[in-house]
């Protein structure tokens, strides 16, 4: 009996037996489709929270030590001319910008309301290095900076709470912190936590008007050219800074270097392996698939122990029973896993189309299937079909003719 009548006789078996073929093939799809649905929505969180920090993952904080350096002297604190050396592009070529800022909390009153802010003085590049963007009005200038203007831009929150829902209602107004009077000029979109709590505003007239004069900055936001260049940009900062402060052992620096690459670069590698476990846990009702496909081939077995024994009488081998058999149970389990493929891609494609319905938080969530995970999957199908077709299939090919046509 060649491949192909074989596959036509278990085709036909599966025709014949309707109802128990699919429900011995239930197991199987619903575990393919679970594996397929989970690393796509794995790879789709993966991707949505790359798009979303991806931009900011080029930046570098630099911020004072907190508390003396044990054995060493008091830390130094990071000045303006810190960043002017940070700056000197002969110094470094992995870095695009820095830029300084210093901040606090405050107290800032409108005509009502009051509201404890985060009070961040910087220059005009500070909206842009953090990838934020405007709801309404503008960011201050680079003219406004030089002047010590009295503007400031409030976080959506701060805005909110003060004037209402509407981000244009705040526009020209005034507000005043520190018991001193600034013009709103702009209102950033929110962008959550902590981020819609903050105030914004030149860092000269933070300065004068907030926390007092000085050159002292408490962060320094360093750009990277590009987020492959981070680690470069790191050692070039911490040559630079460690250069000035005359520091000559690592674990007495006073000041901290943090990038978000890093903390990326971890996340991703949780969700990697969250992604992985939630994927085995699915394929535990492959197990169930197979132990299906295991008992349905016993019940064939039983029920074909006849139409064996006439088979063998005229001749039939030992393989060719055996393979018979196997190729019933490969069939079965293939087909399982083919619907399983199909039913996950489709699940997986529908929620990419649904999920922008949600709101904002899922416009950049879409479930990603991944060739891998659906090669792996099916060839898993293929395997439990040889694997749990092997006994039935050999305790088959191992019946005498005799015995089998005996049996009742």
């Amino acid at each position: 009996m060649n491949l192909k009548e074989a596959v036509r006789i278990a085709l036909r078996g599966l025709r014949a037996n309707r109802l128990r073929s699919a429900l011995t093939m239930l197991g199987i799809i619903i575990g393919v489709a679970s594996v397929i649905l989970l690393v796509a929505l794995g790879n789709g969180v993966q991707t949505s929270v790359n798009e979303k920090i991806q931009p900011l993952a080029n930046l570098i904080t630099v911020v004072p030590s907190v508390g003396n350096v044990p054995g060493g002297a008091a830390p130094k604190d990071l000045i303006d001319a810190d960043v002017a050396a940070l700056q000197d592009k002969s110094l470094s070529r992995d870095i695009a910008s820095v830029t300084p800022a210093t901040s606090g909390k405050a107290l800032v009153e409108g005509d009502s309301f009051r509201y404890r802010a985060n009070v961040v003085g910087s220059t005009d590049q500070w909206l842009e290095v953090n990838n934020q963007d405007m709801a309404a009005g503008t960011f201050f200038d680079e003219a406004q900076v030089r002047s010590t203007a009295r503007v400031v831009v409030l976080g959506s929150a701060v805005a909110s709470y003060l004037f209402g829902d509407d981000p244009a209602a705040a526009l020209s107004h005034t507000v005043r912190i520190n018991r001193q009077t600034f013009r709103v000029i702009g209102v950033m979109q929110s962008v959550g936590e902590p981020g819609d709590g903050v105030t914004v505003m030149p860092l000269p007239t933070v300065r004068r008007y907030i926390f007092g004069g000085g050159d002292k900055v408490n962060q320094i936001i360093v750009q990277a050219t590009e987020a492959n260049a981070v680690p470069a940009a790191e050692d070039d900062v911490i040559r630079v800074l460690s250069d000035r402060h005359r520091i000559k052992d690592s674990a007495n620096r006073d000041f901290e270097v943090q990038s978000l690459r890093s903390r990326l670069d971890t996340f991703n590698q949780i969700l990697r392996i969250l992604t992985l476990f939630t994927a085995a846990v699915a394929a535990i009702s492959l197990v169930v698939g197979a132990i299906g496909v295991l008992n349905i081939m016993l019940v064939s077995v039983t029920e074909r122990t006849r139409e064996i024994g006439i088979r063998k009488a005229i001749g039939a081998t030992r393989r060719a029973i055996l393979e018979q058999f196997l190729i019933e149970s490969l069939v079965l389990a293939g087909l399982g896993g083919l619907i399983g493929v199909l039913v996950g891609v489709g699940l997986s494609v529908l929620g990419a189309n649904v999920a922008p319905s949600f709101g904002p938080t899922f416009a950049t969530f879409a479930p990603s299937v991944t060739i891998p995970s659906v090669v792996l999957s099916f060839a898993i199908s293929l395997a439990i079909g040889l694997v749990a077709g092997g006994y039935p299939a050999n305790r088959a090919a191992r019946l005498r003719p005799i015995d089998a046509l005996r049996y009742q």
